[in-house]
């Protein structure tokens, strides 16, 4: 019986660092025009994602709001929930430096529980009234996009906080699976983009660019024969989204107002300053071209936009507004040089990953909110033309991730043994690319050559066994395995721990760099056989997360396990 036999109706989830929405389709369904992208958001009707925030009530405890009516809020003569809100906590996971991390008011993994239950009540709300009979927790299958720098433990923290958010039945359901956010975007490009260029052909190379509001994330892809995608390069990513942007004009405004009243204005009216950033990006930076015929100076208001913070000012600030009427002028070099040093890195990313790529790339597709801006796009095409024939935006490009997503979770449903839904133009990753080297740690007898401050009292030695190396191209669901035996003749049980590091090569556990990823205990009977007992112990690379299991050779018992992440 296959694993997907009781699944009716596939979700993509783009849970994104600013803006987050979802796509879904029945599986007979599985024409890509019959996927549905949620348009109906608390507050707001018609936008295809809303804001990834939530307000909390005055204790912390119980979500109050959630979307765009969390986070931006007009001057209000009432008085304000004096909460600061909850967002960007989704940066708290990958490895962003501390000091970028934003601050939150609560465990940043309650968080994105509390965001994850919200919009699954949307998700069950819209199924639920689209088909009746539909078990959520049995009938649904949900793919949840994750940046392409993730690690094994910050996909395990997103399927626990699913798990609290009343996602999945169980923690280790098989109806949650994730890809990552370039990934999803390449299945979506492959059926709307690749076609419109004929390129839609075994040996097609193209390149996915990311921009979202906290990540850029980067994929290089290949077309194989069935309409399936390999992996050709390592994915790429870095923080430099459109919310980097936001944090520039926060530091103009800083130097302006000062620090104590924009210190003042986030922790007291946290609301008003959301609202006078997306004034910001509303008015100065979607609409920034870098064609100065274009350009029109960006005059704030703040007695009309945030009139609060002139409460905060000092009498030498508050001297210098008056004279300019309270309004801040930003001009062409101001916007210009908020976005450069975002762009330059976006710029770099790409070069490096076009460097990385042994072949032609064919075409490149901008996907994300950010891909909107025209002043990127021009950047982008004006540093790339030459290299790449093809730069484009795709239809929906905000939606191309929770859409790219669905088909993914629809290939997946589709492509099984059991299925009864035999789709010629199906869509299935085939490979992809490791970044990181996997291995477990070993204890062999120390021997002349190794270093002697590393031998242990019981004579043996701990090192590093490599299993899989870093750049390695794995079929989905390829396993990897090495055969062991017991260090001791009476050994009942034996354990085995993983590590990951993203060095190609690496001999001991202690290295820099180096990380545990987790451990599987099985037991080992039959100690009457000494250290004769070999044990296949093997590493799965499925989809997007990492399985274990262990046979033992000598009595055929196989330990098919879920790999215990330390998180």
């Amino acid at each position: 019986m296959s694993d997907y036999d009781d699944i009716r109706v596939v979700v993509g989830l783009d849970f994104g660092t600013t803006y987050s929405g979802f796509t879904y389709c029945h599986v007979y369904d599985i024409n890509a025009k019959n996927l549905v992208t949620n348009d109906q958001w608390p507050g707001e009707i018609g936008k295809l994602k809303t804001n990834t925030a939530l307000q909390y009530d005055e204790n912390y405890v119980n979500t109050e709001s959630w979307g765009i009516p969390a986070l931006s809020k007009r001057p209000k003569k009432k008085k304000e929930n004096k909460n600061r809100p909850a967002e960007l906590f989704k940066l708290h996971l990958g490895n962003l430096v501390d000091n970028l991390k934003p601050k939150l008011p609560v465990d940043y993994r309650k968080a994105i529980a509390d965001y994850l239950r919200e919009i699954g009540k949307s998700i069950k709300e819209e199924i639920t009234s689209a088909w009746h009979g539909i078990n959520f927790l049995e009938n649904v299958f949900i793919i949840i996009t994750v940046p392409a720098e993730y690690s094994e433990k910050d996909k395990e923290v997103m399927r626990e906080c699913a798990y609290k958010a009343e996602l999945i039945k169980e923690k280790d359901s098989k109806n949650l699976q994730f890809t990552t956010e370039p990934e999803a975007a390449a299945i979506y490009c492959m059926e709307n983009s690749l076609k419109i260029y004929d390129l839609d052909t075994p040996g097609t190379t193209f390149m996915i660019v990311d921009c979202g509001g906290g990540t850029v994330d980067l994929t290089t892809r290949k077309v194989l024969k069935d309409r399936q995608l390999g992996e050709i390069t390592e994915r790429a990513g870095d923080y430099c989204g459109s919310t980097f942007i936001d944090r520039k004009f926060i530091e103009v405004l800083r130097k302006i107002l000062g620090d104590h009243a924009i210190d003042s204005l986030r922790d007291n009216h946290y609301g008003q300053l959301q609202y006078m950033v997306q004034e910001f990006c509303r008015n100065a930076k979607m609409p920034f071209t870098e064609e100065k015929s274009e350009f029109t100076n960006y005059e704030m208001d703040i007695e009309e936009v945030v009139p609060v913070v002139m409460q905060y000012v000092t009498e030498e600030v508050k001297d210098k507004m008056e004279e300019n009427d309270w309004v801040i002028e930003f001009r062409y070099d101001d916007i210009k040089s908020m976005f450069d040093p975002i762009v330059n890195r976006i710029i770099k990313l790409i070069q490096v990953q076009l460097d990385n790529s042994q072949e032609e790339c064919s075409a490149m597709f901008l996907v994300g909110g950010f891909s909107q801006s025209k002043y990127l796009q021009k950047r982008i095409k004006q540093e790339f033309q030459k290299r790449i024939k093809n730069i484009s935006v795709p239809p929906l490009p905000i939606a191309a991730i929770s859409r790219g997503a669905a088909l993914y979770g629809l290939s997946i449903k589709n492509s099984e043994p059991n299925s009864d839904i035999k789709d010629p133009s199906k869509f299935v990753i085939r490979d992809r690319v490791l970044k990181y080297t996997y291995g477990i740690r070993i204890s062999p007898k120390w021997k002349e050559g190794d270093p002697i401050e590393r031998k242990r009292t019981n004579g043996r030695i701990r090192k590093f066994r490599c299993m899989a190396q870093r750049g390695t191209v794995v079929k989905v669901n390829e396993e990897f395995s090495i055969m062991q035996t017991p260090a001791f003749p009476d050994q009942d049980s034996i354990k085995f721990t993983i590590y990951y590091t993203t060095a190609y090569d690496a001999q001991y556990c202690d290295e820099d760099g180096m990380e545990k990823l987790g451990s599987l205990s099985i037991s080992l009977p039959d100690v009457h056989l000494g250290t004769d007992r070999p044990i296949l112990f093997g590493l799965t690379f499925g989809r997007m997360e990492i399985t274990a299991y262990a046979r033992n050779k000598t009595n055929g018992q196989n330990y098919q396990a879920t790999l215990k992440l330390d998180i």
